[in-house]
């Protein structure tokens, strides 16, 4: 073999040196493709990010103005007030992302214009209500018509946005890949060229691969966490809009169950003071008054329900027995049409669970079954235990790994599409007709089951029928015993003796309600308009041997005057009863231990249980 001469040689090297120089080239250059790559990723989501939060402060203070028209509450219009003053600015800020985009720019100008009309007619809507104009239906209607102009011009640019994106991505992919082809070529040529060359190309492509592979897992990453992203968005905008809710569902849920309070007990009374001879006109004008009464009831506890503000008191629950026990009931809710059937495991645990409420997201995901069927069909009910793994809760929302109680409600029905599964919880969200339903029904079992720490799925295919399952926490440790009160169809629980109560309620007609309720029911009564007195009336009063306090009361509250009242009488009885409490004696959403709470507004019978059960309490458990 021919001796290679050394300016061959050096040649050779040489070349060598150059090819790997191109090739270390290539590589910083597909370095810096990439990263241009990930630079108009971030602008993209930036610019996106920019328009979901301009939309959403739009909608916002649509949202308020809405409020304020309903109300005329000044204290509606705070988002409205905040995006008027920052709006231009937001989108100043907007224009300027888009600098290098004469499109998007023109954009950015027809969203100012009407952001400027939507604006205009809220503020004029908001000027004629303060002063008391009927705000004719085509004003409505302008409004809508403006915000559909402004969500539509936002779709459009964002996916303008997400198009010059790929564009831009494709061609930098296209010369990514002329430089993988030049890299190969020189890998080629460095093999050519000798012995040392070839180890010295080797472990530049080595180093090249490597870089290549860590580009690579950088951009998964990126992508992955521009998908984390995303959803924290979607959760917080979830997050926002259950804590929007909430507030305004507790803001209102106070004062309106106390009014329900005072209309269910004062029918209540009037219908049971009836007598027998009266027009059966007046007796059916009640009744129609107290269903109608008990729907709005019904309506605030599903409020409440969907934004985990409902007091709930878990306690080990036998879930066959439950659902056992509902049979009669389901079939005569769900009608004959339908065949009902349950499947109770053996062996099932025990749930920490609100049975009742339970019963009734049962109850409401039976009758969104039946709804499903219009032709009739097959309701199954089964229970059975459940270990949900780390694996599954690291894809879910909430939901913690560990041992769960499960019920699942199979139909046959019309099944739903992804799009309406993804929606489900959402509350006012419906696919029935108008006047069909309120859209409240399984954002109430969501909320209720997410309050109760547990988990909600939904398995749907349209066509094949729905899945709904539910996990409630496994209870562990000893089954609680609880006494309770017998009562028979026809006789309310009544006092015994001279049973003495103290009643305290800040709101006169709500006091004046529970006070002829009780002494209806043969209590001796006496009463106080708030903490301050009703101290006073301990002090003065020899013997008391209930207290019936509201929660929410200015100066000392329902929970401060019990403490207090304990103080001098620790064996007081005592039962708690509010529209709506946040803190005083519910804490993550649980009654705190050995409270006792009746929830306004209640009727005559549930007054006189709860009553009677507080009273023996102590007489039970002996």
């Amino acid at each position: 073999m021919p001796a290679i001469r050394p300016e061959r040689s050096i040649i050779l090297l040489l070349l060598a040196l150059l090819v790997v120089v191109l090739a270390v080239g290539s590589t910083y250059w597909f370095y810096t493709v990439q990263q241009r790559v990930n630079i108009w990723v971030q602008h993209t989501l930036r610019v996106e990010n920019q328009l979901s939060t301009l939309l959403l402060h739009a909608q916002e203070a649509e949202s308020s103005q809405r409020g304020f028209m309903l109300t005329r509450k000044e204290s509606f219009l705070g988002p409205y007030e905040s995006f008027r003053r920052e709006w231009r600015e937001e989108l100043a800020t907007l224009r300027t992302e888009m600098h290098d985009n004469p499109g998007q720019i023109q954009s950015v100008d027809a969203l100012e214009a009407l952001l400027d009309d939507r604006l205009f007619l809220m503020r004029t809507g908001i000027e004629r209500r303060r002063k008391g104009e009927v705000i004719a239906p085509d004003d409505f209607n302008a409004g809508m018509v403006t915000m559909t102009k402004i969500r539509a011009l936002v779709a459009t640019m964002r996916a303008r946005e997400a198009q010059l994106l790929k564009r831009r991505t494709a061609n930098d992919n296209h010369l990514s890949l002329m430089v993988s082809a030049g890299m190969a070529i020189s890998a080629v040529l460095v093999t050519l060229l000798g012995a040392l060359a070839l180890r010295t190309a080797y472990r530049r492509v080595a180093e090249a691969m490597e870089s290549q592979r860590a580009l690579s897992h950088a951009n998964k990453r990126l992508i992955a966490e521009g998908l984390e992203r995303e959803a924290a968005e979607a959760q917080l905008r979830q997050m926002q809009k259950m804590e929007s809710i909430g507030q305004l569902t507790g803001g209102i849920a106070h004062d309106f169950n106390n009014m329900l309070a005072i209309v269910i007990g004062s029918l209540d009374i009037a219908r049971r003071r009836l007598t027998p001879d009266i027009d059966a006109h007046i007796v059916k004008g009640i009744d129609n008054a107290a269903e109608g009464a008990q729907r709005a009831a019904q309506l605030t506890a599903r409020l409440l329900a969907f934004s985990r503000q409902q007091p709930l008191d878990p306690q080990p629950t036998d879930v066959n027995r439950l659902v056992g026990g509902m049979s009669e009931l389901l079939r005569r809710t769900i009608g004959e049409s339908i065949r009902v059937e349950t499947v109770l495991a053996g062996g099932l645990w025990r749930a920490s669970i609100d049975a009742s409420q339970l019963e009734a997201a049962i109850i409401n995901l039976c009758v969104n079954s039946r709804d499903a069927m219009p032709s009739g069909g097959r309701l199954t009910i089964e229970t059975a235990n459940a270990h949900l793994d780390d694996a599954y809760v690291a894809v879910q929302d909430d939901v913690a790994a560990g041992q769960y109680v499960m019920v699942s409600v199979t139909d046959t029905g019309t099944g739903m599409p992804p799009e309406v599964v993804e929606r489900a919880f959402d509350p006012f969200f419906t696919t029935k007709g108008v006047g069909k339903g309120t859209g409240l029904g399984l954002s109430q079992v969501f909320g209720f089951i997410k309050q109760s720490r547990g988990h909600v799925k939904i398995y749907s295919e349209p066509g094949e029928g729905t899945i709904i399952k539910v996990y409630m926490p496994r209870h562990y440790g000893p089954d609680a015993v609880a006494g309770t009160v017998a009562v028979s169809p026809m006789e309310l629980p009544r006092a015994r003796g001279e049973e003495i109560i103290l009643v305290v309620e800040d709101e006169e007609r709500v006091r004046h309600m529970s006070v002829d309720s009780l002494r209806e029911l043969g209590y001796t009564i006496v009463q106080a308009s708030d903490g301050e007195q009703a101290l006073e009336m301990l002090t003065i009063q020899p013997r008391i041997d209930m207290l019936f306090t509201d929660i929410v009361m200015p100066g000392i509250n329902g929970r401060m005057l019990a403490d207090r009242a304990r103080e001098t009488r620790p064996d007081l009885k005592i039962l708690y009863t509010t529209g709506y409490t946040r803190n005083a004696i519910v804490h993550n959403g649980m009654l705190d231990p050995g409270v006792s709470f009746l929830a306004k507004p209640f009727t005559l019978d549930q007054l006189a249980v709860k009553v009677r059960q507080v009273l023996d309490a102590d007489r039970v458990e002996a």
